[in-house]
């Protein structure tokens, strides 16, 4: 089985890159993502939309603070600091949790952002 962890890894280098095509290529072609504020994103073309038109960001940086790996898949938490497609400039935490098909693509990814709301 390929390295899923390194397909992590990969992940954030090529979105901080703007590789769509790239980064959509480690998803499954059924993948589920979810992120707050936006509905399960289910397949490559929804994903593709998403990151072409519907993310609010335009360009930016990820850390990896941590990346755990584990039987049920992969855990990272990271911090992202970048410029919104208005201009103005944004950072924040966030935990992201992969889970990985036998072949080291994603099948899922769910992200949660380090925010005080309650």
């Amino acid at each position: 089985m390929p390295d899923p962890a390194a397909n992590v890894r990969r992940y954030y280098e090529l979105v901080d890159a703007g590789d769509i095509q790239g980064l959509i290529e480690l998803f499954a072609p059924d993948a589920e993502y979810r992120r707050p504020g936006y509905e399960p994103l289910v397949g490559r073309d929804e994903l593709r939309r998403f990151y072409t038109r519907d993310r609010v960001i335009d360009r930016g940086r990820h850390e990896i603070e941590a990346l755990l790996t584990g039987a049920d898949g992969i855990a990272v938490r990271g911090r992202f600091t970048g410029t919104l497609r208005d201009g103005s400039t944004a950072e924040a935490g966030f935990a992201d949790f992969f889970t990985p098909t036998e072949e080291g693509l994603f099948a899922q990814r769910i992200t949660y952002f380090y925010s005080p709301l309650v």
